[in-house]
């Protein structure tokens, strides 16, 4: 058990948010229950069940059910560790506009399967007005940066345009979504 001290206090719901305290479904299915322990869970995924259901205020036979009805539902897709990339030397950062010459659905399918393949990117959206895509990049260097953009994206069929932002300060990272 921990003591009240050393427990931070839970996060609050987005006032916003149909039902936020009601206790009543909202329109997404979700009580308050289970969006406070959607936003525990979101802080801290290693949280033990007792220790959640110590802080969402349930029993954690409920509390358990609930997660694992959050898992099978899909609103958990999956737990995972996040690794502060400066101590594994990539420390380079790059938010990389791409626009194709042709946006057939092909075409941009193609696209994404490579950029689905590539580790060193990290995150990949279709976008509307601008360019086709949008990619977060996370690479050691910026030669490691340079094989990637000519393995990825210049020697690439239909790549039109490539233009690239590098990160010289991260202000807020977070992967948290509103409740």
């Amino acid at each position: 058990m921990t003591s009240p001290a050393s427990t931070p206090p839970s996060p609050p719901l987005s006032p916003a948010h149909p039902s936020a305290g009601d206790g009543q479904p909202g329109r997404n299915g979700l009580d308050e229950l289970d969006r406070r322990i959607l936003a525990l869970l979101q802080q801290d995924s290693a949280l033990s069940n007792q220790a959640l259901a110590e802080r969402v205020h349930a029993s954690p036979p409920t509390t358990l059910r609930r997660v694992r009805r959050l898992r099978e539902e899909g609103y958990i897709t999956r737990e995972v560790a996040l690794l502060d990339p400066q101590k594994f030397g990539s420390t380079l950062t790059a938010i990389v506009e791409i626009t194709l010459d042709n946006q057939a659905a092909e075409h941009l399918d193609a696209f994404e399967s490579g950029m689905l393949a590539e580790d060193s990117v990290q995150q990949c959206y279709r976008v509307s007005t601008g360019p086709d895509f949008i990619l977060v990049v996370q690479v050691c260097d910026m030669p490691a940066y340079h094989a990637l953009a000519h393995r990825a994206f210049t020697t690439r069929a239909h790549v039109r345009n490539v233009r690239t932002f590098f990160a010289t300060h991260r202000a807020k990272f977070d992967t948290r979504i509103v409740l």
